[in-house]
């Protein structure tokens, strides 16, 4: 890894360097890794004290596996003279820093994404699109904060051309470190939602919060942003330069037209870029997925890619697990939405719901960190659930019984029967009794909070 050698690693996060001055000089760490599983032969292994686990008792199992140092709070008892150990105070700052060192020795091109909503499967896209002309690194899962994004830039290797970031946050600050370890060069912003409540308080809290990503954008970096979104529109210009925009309105530089839907397969739609127009098939389902392809044709006209390629690109994305994820089972469809939610996310969870031919069912949890208004947006939910006509409600969870509230009291109103709304405090409930409730053939919705661990459900559901 270019110029990580051990003491160019304890200069940049000020720690003290004990072991051999011969390879403390002239060689490079092959890797950085957090889990001693995962180190090899000539890695750094940086020991964290997590909730659980204290990545100190290790050091010994990594260095048995050939590790060429070792980042930690508290040297050994027992040192050989033949290992490297960097003593420093915080081990997690340590890694951040290691990070933003590295970042500077590199010459590649960073996309960071950030919004609200769909952060993940926009990821997904510009680095489908980006990987028909480019060597692109991206980040694995949701791998998206301040422990995630920075393990995410030591994997850039010298093959990489592109690294395709996510960038979460859940309170002011976080995304000013971020964008300081990332040096975007291109920022891409989906939207400006109700998630983080509880920290941000309002949107205007969360679009301050989102923006921090320009702090440390390249001078010559380019902003893509939701130009449907009514708080992203306020943004006229970046250092100077005025954001490339996308959505459905024909004011974008990217807008999409003719959109049809195909229900659980996707939709296709006329993109228009500039002078440009051509026909685009997004295999994965909702209206929002349209909005995350156009970001990534947006990127992907700033990396200069054809029309062409960004169309094969899209055809090629696939759901990640948890994430609108599809799942065609023998009997039923579960939509596995169940890695995390928000008011907005919910409600297009449910609106992709609707789009299926069969009897329709949500099984919906608590949505988390939403402030002082947590029980009103869960109200909201479930009444919005009963108006869009989902056939068989259930909901889980303390604050799903708000849902619950809601629904029963759209259905009263709405003159719709109560028969198939259904409340369970906790999930254990709900398991014991769903073959009871939910027939073959069903479409069925599970999503909740991450925290709700409604993966369990996805599972009894196969």
């Amino acid at each position: 890894m270019k110029n990580l050698t051990l003491r160019n690693i304890a200069e940049v996060c000020g720690g003290k360097l004990y072991g051999s001055g011969e390879r403390q000089d002239t060689k490079e760490v092959e890797g950085v890794v957090l889990d001693s599983r995962l180190a090899e032969t000539g890695y750094l292994f940086i020991a964290t004290k997590g909730e659980r686990v204290d990545g100190h008792s290790f050091i010994p199992q990594v260095l048995q596996k050939g590790a060429a140092g070792v980042v930690c709070e508290k040297l050994p008892e027992v040192m050989e003279e033949k290992d490297c150990f960097i003593l420093v105070e915080n081990s997690f700052q340590a890694l951040k820093d290691i990070a933003e060192f590295y970042r500077k020795q590199l010459d590649i091109t960073v996309v960071g994404i950030t919004g609200s909503v769909g952060k993940t499967s926009t990821k997904e896209c510009i680095a489908a699109v980006l990987s028909e002309k480019y060597q692109v690194l991206k980040t694995e899962g949701n791998f998206n904060n301040e422990v995630g994004l920075p393990l995410t830039i030591l994997k850039i290797r010298d093959c990489h051309e592109v690294a395709v970031v996510e960038m979460g946050i859940s309170d002011f600050g976080e995304m000013r470190r971020l964008s300081r370890i990332a040096a975007p060069d291109i920022c891409v912003l989906t939207n400006i939602g109700q998630c983080h409540l509880e920290n941000l308080k309002s949107r205007q809290g969360i679009l301050k919060a989102k923006t921090e990503i320009f702090d440390f954008m390249k001078e010559n970096g380019m902003v893509c942003l939701n130009g449907d979104d009514d708080m992203l529109e306020t943004i006229a210009e970046v250092k100077g330069r005025k954001p490339m925009t996308f959505g459905r309105r024909e004011c974008n530089r990217v807008y999409a037209e003719h959109i049809e839907n195909k229900g659980l397969f996707g939709s296709s739609a006329t993109v228009h870029m500039d002078d440009e127009a051509f026909e685009m098939d997004i295999p994965l389902p909702g209206e929002h997925m349209v909005y995350n392809a156009l970001a990534a044709v947006c990127a992907g006209s700033l990396l200069g890619l054809t029309g062409e390629e960004m169309c094969k690109g899209i055809a090629k994305v696939e759901a990640v697990s948890g994430r609108s994820h599809i799942l065609r089972l023998e009997d039923r469809v579960v939509i596995d939405d169940c890695y995390n939610a928000n008011p907005v996310s919910v409600c297009a969870a449910i609106d992709l719901l609707c789009t299926a031919l069969s009897r329709k069912a949500a099984v919906l949890g608590d949505m988390f960190e939403l402030g002082v208004a947590e029980k009103e947006m869960h109200a909201k939910v479930g009444a919005y659930a009963v108006e869009r006509g989902v056939d068989v409600l259930i909901f889980i969870g303390a604050l799903a019984e708000f849902m619950y509230g809601s629904a029963i009291e759209t259905a009263d109103r709405l003159g719709i029967s109560k028969e198939r709304i259904y409340y369970f405090k906790e999930k254990r409930e709900f398991l014991e009794k769903w073959k009871d409730i939910l027939q073959k053939g069903d479409t069925i919705l599970v999503k909740a909070s991450h925290g709700m661990a409604f993966h369990e459900i996805v599972e009894s559901l196969h």
